[in-house]
């Protein structure tokens, strides 16, 4: 069994809780992106969701995520509390994960991603257009919260960790580039403003 670092552990809950949740999203019209939170002390996670944009066009993946979390009848403190998201937030989500309490959050596709590798530029397009922030103008690390791109992470692991971490990284963006291929191909059949 492989060791259990913070990297190790978000890229398996992506694996194995987030992606089979999105590829059902996916399948009904909803976009690619979900999160999960974790325990601090034990990495043990609490909730995964994924994007549900087709019931309500706020429920991105953080925010459904959130509301799944509020839902929860015994929540821990979310000071003590890890925020993953497949995507780095949108603006909305981001406040919604400053609101929540959240002292962290860690990604694993960027906003660039997000806008030539899935086609979907909304991201970067309201941080220029409301904000006046180029890409990356946001301060990753602030009063509220510090950011984290799970890439660094796997970075700074041991030679035969971060070999096994790179597979793996490898394996979800394949799975993650054929959910964008199916979303982009079905995404003029739903609702949802911001496709």
């Amino acid at each position: 069994m492989p060791e259990k670092t913070i990297a190790n552990r978000l890229l398996q809950v992506m694996e194995d809780n987030i992606l089979p949740m999105t590829e059902l999203g996916v399948a009904s019209g909803n976009k690619v992106f979900g999160a999960a939170i974790l325990r601090k002390s034990d990495l043990a996670l609490i909730v995964a969701e994924t994007n549900n944009e087709l019931e309500n066009p706020l429920w991105h993946g953080e925010v459904h995520t959130l509301k799944r979390f509020y839902e929860l009848n015994d929540k821990p403190a979310t000071k003590d509390l890890i925020f993953l998201s497949t995507h780095e937030p949108c603006t909305m989500c981001m406040s919604a994960i400053t609101w929540a309490g959240f002292d962290n959050f860690y990604y694993f596709f960027s906003h660039e991603d997000s806008r030539d590798s899935f086609a979907i530029p909304h991201d970067l397009k309201i941080l220029k257009e409301v904000f006046g922030l180029e890409p990356g103008g946001y301060r990753r690390q602030n009063a509220f919260w510090k950011s984290f791109a799970i890439a660094d992470l796997v970075e700074t692991e041991d030679e035969r960790l971060k070999a096994e971490l790179k597979e793996q990284t490898a394996r979800i963006k394949s799975r993650y580039a054929a959910l964008s291929n199916t979303y982009q191909a079905t995404k003029s059949a739903n609702d949802i403003p911001l496709n």
